[in-house]
């Protein structure tokens, strides 16, 4: 990339050394400044409870010293906290935070809108419904009629997931068993948990049952036990439930909303994973029809766009063309895409950026536009301050869940979303740090996907570099995004043995004040044929069920830099090499 858009894109970030610190300062004291004008302008002609007098007297004086006192401490204090923002730290996903995000969030911060209403977040309500478009836009949705709202985190967005899936599956099921008991016809609670929105609509309109009827079959809002029970009679055989199934890369959210919910672990279906660590279509295809022989609607098929161990793309597009072909035979499936980490690198479809991906993974992250909800985290590749998730459907209709009476939350406000939100109370300082990156950096091609591509090249540069440097080096492979799992293993060395050098060095590392870097440990029970793919390449023995990994995740963008590469690299082979010995 030439060198004056580096210098360009690195005006987004304060710098290691904090380069950017004077422009910083500047736009970070006007931003109180106005703060302090419009608190000191709004209702000029109230008196003051603060008075020149009050404000000077020993008492007041000593309570703002020992204030002073203990912040100096607290940050004193932090100054021991992990150096996160420098390029020396390749270890979690987390980064430098951009200068537009800092500001948006700390803008926000100081108004302190609570989301949960338009009651008390008039602007910043507005702003999170620009934030999501621009989200929204960013994967490929219609940002005309994306729906969504920022959450704590990417674990709060999955179960935001199984909510409306829950929600919607509730609906179509509360209806057949309905109709079922009133025609004394058989239910097939499989057939009956994917009829899909139009046919509900249609039956709903055929029968004309009321919502007291419908509520009083449900397993959500009534008795679950006594809807349990009907559906069994109706069906002629034990009502288990519905399934989840995500593959054996997800994240560990999915198995607390399986116990969150009510669905419990049995519920929770793992499917199997190629040889590449990602989701296998036909293992996907085996567990849908197990479930239709079991008589068990599948609530959801989880696929993962950036997985949290390697950052593996699991082929959406595929699982996409599988679940409309069922559609189209009136099986209609929940998919979901869990994109919190990957789901930023969508910035470089249709650019110059996008190259720097293989086909399968532009194909597989072209295709998250086809389903029915995404999770975002912009607090990983966004560059947003923690705590700040995303939820995201295609449309309104994917968007309704289970509604909740507040008596003191105005309901007439049609746009507020303290309703279709798992929490209540949600800061506004994520979306308006969504919404400053957006409108500054942009998430365009050239812009932000011009970063997310810097970054998967200084992955691909950080692994060829320590290949050549060091001859123990085993990389995962393949490497889809920008994380670099490696293990340091001798020719024709047992696992066992490779996993306790590479645990040591790890350890090693944690003492170490020069690099940061994390641990992976993938388990055969999920990545058996990748372990063993892993571990032949170097003639290895698998002689146990697991490998351990160190992992470095490149979201930093001064990796792209020259100097930062010449000056980094060869100091990480060294401290690598002494951790060893």
């Amino acid at each position: 990339m030439p060198q004056n858009e580096v210098r360009e894109e690195f005006a987004h970030f304060l710098g290691p050394g904090s380069e950017n610190g004077s422009w910083f300062r500047s736009e970070f004291q006007a931003v109180l400044d106005q703060w302090f004008d419009w608190r000191r302008d709004l209702f000029a002609e109230d008196p003051s409870p603060l008075p020149k007098g009050l404000r000077r007297s020993p008492g007041f004086l000593a309570e703002r010293e020992q204030i002073g006192q203990k912040l100096a401490e607290l940050c004193d204090r932090l100054t021991g906290e992990v150096p996160k923002y420098t390029p020396r730290y390749i270890g979690h996903m987390v980064s430098e935070v951009s200068i537009p995000a800092l500001l948006g969030h700390f803008a926000t911060l100081l108004h302190n809108p609570n989301n949960t209403s338009r009651d008390v977040a008039r602007v910043s309500g507005a702003i999170e419904d620009e934030a999501i478009g621009l989200l929204a836009a960013m994967i490929g949705f219609d940002p005309d009629t994306a729906q969504g709202h920022f959450t704590s985190g990417g674990t709060l967005a999955n179960f935001e997931c199984v909510w409306r899936a829950r929600y919607r599956m509730d609906h179509f099921l509360s209806l057949a068993l309905a109709i079922s008991e009133q025609a004394g016809e058989p239910l097939d609670p499989f057939a009956a948990g994917h009829m899909g929105w139009k046919r509900y609509h249609a039956l709903a309109a055929q029968y004309g049952f009321s919502e007291e009827e419908l509520r009083k079959a449900s397993a959500v809002v009534s008795n679950p036990f006594e809807a349990a029970e009907r559906i069994g009679k109706a069906s002629g055989q034990p009502w288990r439930g519905p399934v989840l199934l995500v593959p054996g890369n997800k994240h560990f959210s999915w198995l607390k909303a399986a116990n969150v919910f009510g669905l419990g672990e049995e519920a929770f279906w793992p499917v199997s994973l190629d040889a590449n660590g990602r989701l296998d279509p036909a293992a996907l295809d085996h567990a849908i029809g197990r479930a239709r022989s079991a008589g068990r609607p599948v609530l959801a098929v989880i696929t993962v766009a950036g997985t949290t161990e390697a950052g593996e793309i699991d082929p959406v597009d595929t699982v996409c063309d599988r679940l409309e072909a069922l559609r189209a035979a009136g099986i209609d499936v929940w998919h979901h895409v869990d994109a919190a980490w990957g789901g930023f690198l969508c910035s470089m479809l249709g650019g110059e950026a996008e190259t720097v991906l293989e086909g399968r993974s532009r194909t597989a992250l072209r295709a998250i536009r086809r389903v029915n909800s995404v999770t975002l985290d912009p607090h990983k590749l966004g560059y947003v301050p923690y705590a700040c998730g995303a939820f995201l459907v295609r449309d309104h209709e994917n968007y309704a869940n289970s509604l909740f009476a507040a008596p003191y939350i105005d309901r007439a406000l049609a746009n507020d979303r303290w309703m279709m939100t798992l929490e209540g109370s949600r800061s506004g300082a994520g979306a308006s740090a969504v919404w400053l990156t957006g409108q500054t950096l942009s998430f365009r091609p050239d812009r932000f996907g011009a970063m997310m591509a810097g970054t998967i090249d200084s992955c691909r540069f950080f692994a060829r570099a320590l290949q050549n440097g060091e001859p123990l080096v085993r990389p995962l492979i393949p490497t889809d995004s920008n994380i670099f799992c490696f293990s340091l293993a001798k020719p024709g060395e047992a696992l066992s043995v490779s996993n306790e050098r590479t645990a040591s060095v790890f350890r090693a590392f944690t003492a170490d004040p020069e690099f940061s870097v994390s641990k992976t440990v993938l388990s055969r029970e999920n990545y058996g044929e990748l372990i063993n793919a892993h571990v032949a390449r170097y003639g290895g023995e698998a002689d146990t069920d697991s490998t351990v990994l160190l992992r470095c995740v490149f979201m930093n963008p001064f990796w792209r830099e020259d100097s930062i590469r010449a000056a980094l690299m060869p100091r990480f082979i060294e401290r690598l090499q002494a951790h060893m010995n």
